[in-house]
C-alpha cells in the first residue's frame, strides 16, 4: 500500500510506476487469501481420499499367522508398505498361512524374522482371496500425507502467483525501456551523428 501512495503526488511518476505498485498490492491481497484456501481445500480433499483408502484397506486386509516352511533369498526394501519412512531387510522364505475366508495358502513370502527357522511364525497381512498384501495405511500416515499435500499445493499457489507478477513486472519494465529507447531517439544528443558538428 505504501508504494501506491508514495508515487501518487510524485511529479517523476510515470504509468509503469503507479501499475507496478497496484500489482504488488493485488499481488499480496490475492497471496493472503488464496494461498491458505488452496493448503485448505488441498488437504481437506487428498484427508478425505485417504481417509477413504484407508477404511477400505482395513476392509480388505486381514492379519493371519504365516509359519515358515523353508528360507528363499534376502531382499532389501527402501520403504515400509504402510507409507512411512525407513530401510526394512526382509527375507524370503517360502510359509504356509490360512486366509480370512479359512483357505490354507503355501507361497514365497518376505519376513520380518532376522533369522527364519522353519516353524518360526510371523504376522502376515492377506487379501480378502488370502494372498499377501501391504499393511493397511494408519490413519497418522494419511493425515501426515494429507498435511503436506496441502502445504505444497500452498507453496504452489504462491509460487504461480508470483511468477505471474514476475512476468507482468518484467513486461512493464520492458515496456518502460522501449518508451525511454524512444524517446532518446527522438530527443537525445546527436554526438558521431554526420553533421552534427562533431
Amino acid at each position: 500500500m505504501s508504494g501506491v501512495w508514495r508515487w501518487r503526488h510524485n511529479p517523476l511518476r510515470r504509468r509503469t510506476d503507479r501499475a507496478e505498485a497496484w500489482l504488488a498490492l493485488v499481488t499480496l491481497v490475492v497471496m493472503v487469501l488464496a494461498v491458505p484456501l488452496v493448503g485448505a481445500l488441498c488437504g481437506t480433499r487428498t484427508d478425505a481420499s485417504l481417509r477413504q483408502a484407508v477404511a477400505e484397506q482395513r476392509l480388505h486386509r486381514h492379519v493371519t499367522a504365516a509359519v515358515v516352511v523353508a528360507r528363499a533369498e534376502r531382499q532389501t526394501a527402501t520403504s515400509q508398505p504402510d507409507g512411512s519412512t525407513g530401510r526394512v531387510t526382509r527375507t524370503k522364505v517360502i510359509a504356509n498361512w490360512t486366509a480370512h475366508d479359512g483357505s490354507s495358502h503355501t507361497g514365497t513370502i518376505g519376513t520380518p524374522l532376522n533369522a527364519p527357522a522353519p516353524g518360526a511364525t510371523f504376522q502376515l497381512w492377506t487379501d480378502d482371496h488370502g494372498g499377501p498384501a501391504p499393511r493397511p495405511m494408519t490413519t497418522g500416515a494419511a493425515a501426515t500425507h494429507a498435511v503436506f499435500s496441502g502445504i505444497c499445493a500452498a507453496a504452489a499457489a504462491a509460487g504461480l502467483i508470483e511468477g505471474i507478477r514476475r512476468l507482468i513486472v518484467w513486461r512493464l519494465i520492458r515496456r518502460r525501456y522501449e518508451r525511454l529507447d524512444r524517446a532518446w531517439a527522438r530527443y537525445g544528443p546527436d554526438w558521431g551523428r554526420t553533421g552534427a558538428g562533431s
